[in-house]
């Protein structure tokens, strides 16, 4: 069976990070936050998280080399009920949901090029065509994947370099850190914001799901989620500093394309418009590598559990078509169902409590199995791991405060794959 070489993994990181987040979540930042450092301050302080957990995350990965992600690391840690539930969430909310935004991020972007078609329908288009992609072969999968990654970033650096040379100097945000803004700080508008943030920065976990596809996984994955994670911080502080230097923060209060309203604000509406269908050339590479990561979730659901035995079919060259299809049909259900924001705050709630259990199982496994070879040791231990939870158990703490309705369809998204697992579970797990 072929693999995937570790700069299709890097690909798989930086375009799952780099999607409607960074392009949609300032908007709802800047109703409660209406102060440019305070905004860049959120990304600084998501960044630095993301990158604790990637590299809390490249132990665990190094250490138990299987794809799965957090479904095969709580499953040897905790309990395989816990990796179950994470399956569930991964599946439904972490991978599913994401696209499904994503995908309509880009119907919205592209349809404000003036093409005048629905953008639920450019969305489904997006979708069906990338999965029918990633179901052929590794080669061509990783081929697309690459291919939009690179053109994704090239985009990304000259449009900001565009948008900073040519906008009007008076139109750009003060950044200047006064009492008012510093009040702010660790404020609870601040913790919830963090959730926005997050949700951008989600995907900086995608290598371990295909880890087991990977070539020389416990070498390369480490680098990988590393260096990809902290490129794609500095790309989004960038990106957030150009957004808040070229276009009037009142302007894109409460708006989800504030890309295409600070390209406006920075060429003018004609170059702004076509900046629109740039920008959602962006977000095909994010839905392409949400569709190649996420099913590899329930295909290791199917080789462990006999019920779901189908999920683990592949075709000739290893890719679990089964599994891909099953959660692009997901995707497509919350596409024509659910609502933007709400989308956005539990689901990324969902996530960053899966992703605060997966780093706290880091210490249980150190302490469970002290001797289990570890290729790479988190840098900084305890001191990464521990600031990875403090800042996303702060979070979480302020959304359960101040979103409790989300905090609860979170919880029931838990209970209920925890109800799902009891009725489903097998006698005997296969061994596979």
């Amino acid at each position: 069976m072929s693999h995937y070489p570790p700069k299709v993994a890097a690909a798989v990181v930086i375009a799952n990070m780099i999607g409607a987040g960074v392009f949609t979540s300032l908007g709802f930042q800047l109703i409660d936050i209406q102060s440019a450092p305070v905004i860049m301050m959120l990304w600084l302080v998501g960044g630095v998280s993301a990158l604790c957990g990637a590299l809390s995350y490249a132990e665990l990965g190094a250490a138990l080399p299987r794809s799965g992600g957090e479904y095969h690391f709580l499953t040897e840690i905790y309990h395989p009920s816990a990796g179950f539930i994470s399956g569930w969430v991964s599946a439904t909310v972490g991978f599913a949901a994401p696209t499904a935004l994503a995908a309509l991020t880009f119907g919205n972007y592209l349809n404000s090029s003036g093409l005048g078609v629905d953008p639920l329908w450019l969305a489904t288009i997006a979708i069906a065509a990338l999965t029918a992609a990633h179901c052929t072969t590794h080669r061509h999968s990783g081929d697309t994947q690459t291919g939009f990654t690179l053109l994704k970033l090239l985009l990304i650096v000259l449009f900001s370099a565009a948008a900073l040379t040519l906008s009007p100097a008076e139109q750009h945000a003060p950044f200047v850190l006064d009492d008012e803004a510093t009040a702010l700080l660790g404020s609870g508008a601040f913790a919830v914001s963090l959730i926005y943030v997050n949700y951008a920065y989600s995907g900086w976990n995608a290598a371990t799901y295909i880890s087991g596809e990977l070539a020389a996984p416990q070498r390369s994955l480490p680098w990988v989620l590393g260096i990809s994670t902290a490129v794609v911080a500095a790309l989004y502080c960038l990106l957030n500093f150009v957004f808040l230097a070229v276009a009037p923060m009142e302007a894109m209060a409460g708006k989800v394309e504030v890309g295409v309203i600070a390209a406006e604000f920075a060429f003018g509406p004609r170059l702004g418009t076509l900046m629109g269908l740039l920008l959602a050339l962006l977000l095909i590479s994010t839905i392409s590598a949400m569709i190649l990561a996420g099913p590899r979730v329930l295909h290791r659901i199917g080789q462990d559990y006999p019920r779901f035995t189908p999920l683990a079919r592949e075709n000739r060259d290893g890719i679990p078509v089964t599994a891909i299809l099953l959660q692009s049909g997901i995707a497509l259900a919350f596409l024509w169902t659910a609502s933007f924001e709400q989308i956005l705050v539990f689901s990324g709630t969902t996530m960053a409590l899966n992703t605060f259990v997966t780093v706290l199982g880091l210490f249980i496994l150190r302490w469970r199995q002290p001797h289990l070879p570890r290729p790479f040791r988190v840098t900084l231990y305890p001191v990464t791991p521990l600031l990875f939870l403090g800042i996303t158990g702060w979070t979480l703490t302020y959304v359960v405060l101040q979103r409790p309705v989300e905090a609860i369809i979170s919880g029931a998204i838990v209970v209920s794959g925890g109800g799902f697992y009891w009725l489903v579970r097998p006698d005997k797990r296969l061994d596979l």
